[in-house]
């Protein structure tokens, strides 16, 4: 088992980012931020397959550990990441126990799992595919996003399927799906999100979740979550320009009136 798995099998805290600009650039800078690894975001931003793999390439140079959000339940989507290096998988929208099985199988080698051997990158383009194979299934973390109120009901389900590492929160689309958008939908969600940290904590997994502001992570580690997907790399530069900006016409301001 390599150290990113150890550590989510750990339940240690650890603090990411989704990262959704599509260049090797932004990766390396929030690379260097610190974080505890990076969740490269193929489901919803603009980036493709080769991009994909130049994102991850960028990660490893600076050793910050790479997840892919695959587009879907795709097994084809699954390999295509791993093939491309990174350390797990973020399947979205698990809903059912036969979803999640089919997420662990497409991401381990068999005996265990059902992934196709090929000559990518993480393989070292063919050169070392013995000693790939030989390490991938111990190395490789699979998520599933939890985040329908299918999910929510087959969350007992979901979380009794071997080969899960993470099931992670998705706040947004949950909300949405059970009913529970805005401040009156606030204790419905709630109540939601416990429930499925309680039942994925109780059946031995790491439990996950997104948050948008970073005093968003400690109401959820209190009551067992200990995997964070903190904001994006496109979230920060929007909220670091907004804070510079006012901080600027401010500074302005009280020039000004000297």
């Amino acid at each position: 088992m390599n150290e990113f798995r150890r550590k989510c099998a750990s339940r240690e805290n650890l603090i990411g980012s989704f990262a959704a600009i599509p260049h090797a650039v932004a990766i390396e800078v929030m690379a260097q931020s610190g974080l505890d690894f990076l969740c490269i975001d193929w489901e919803h931003a603009q980036i493709s397959r080769d991009i994909v793999e130049g994102m991850v390439r960028a990660a490893d140079v600076h050793l910050v550990p790479a997840m892919v959000r695959v587009p879907g339940h795709a097994p084809e989507a699954i390999q295509a990441a791993l093939d491309s290096g990174a350390q797990g998988v973020l399947v979205p929208r698990v809903s059912s126990a036969s979803q999640a099985m089919m997420a662990v199988k497409a991401s381990r080698y068999p005996p265990t799992g059902e992934r196709g051997v090929g000559p990518g990158r993480a393989a070292g383009y063919g050169y070392r595919i013995p000693e790939y194979l030989a390490a991938a299934n111990d190395r490789t973390v699979v998520a599933v996003q939890v985040e329908t109120a299918e999910g929510l009901a087959n969350i007992e389900a979901i979380a009794a399927v071997d080969g899960v590492d993470v099931i992670f929160v998705g706040p947004g689309d949950l909300s949405v799906s059970i009913d529970a958008i805005g401040p009156k939908g606030a204790d419905k969600l709630t109540e939601a999100i416990r429930t499925i940290i309680g039942v994925t904590v109780a059946h031995g997994r790491t439990a996950g979740i997104f948050c948008a502001k970073p005093h968003d992570t400690g109401p959820w580690a209190a009551i067992g979550a200990s995997f964070f997907v903190l904001a994006s790399d496109t979230m920060f530069l929007g909220a670091g320009a907004t804070a510079a900006k006012a901080a600027a016409t401010a500074e302005l301001a009280r020039a000004a009136g000297r």
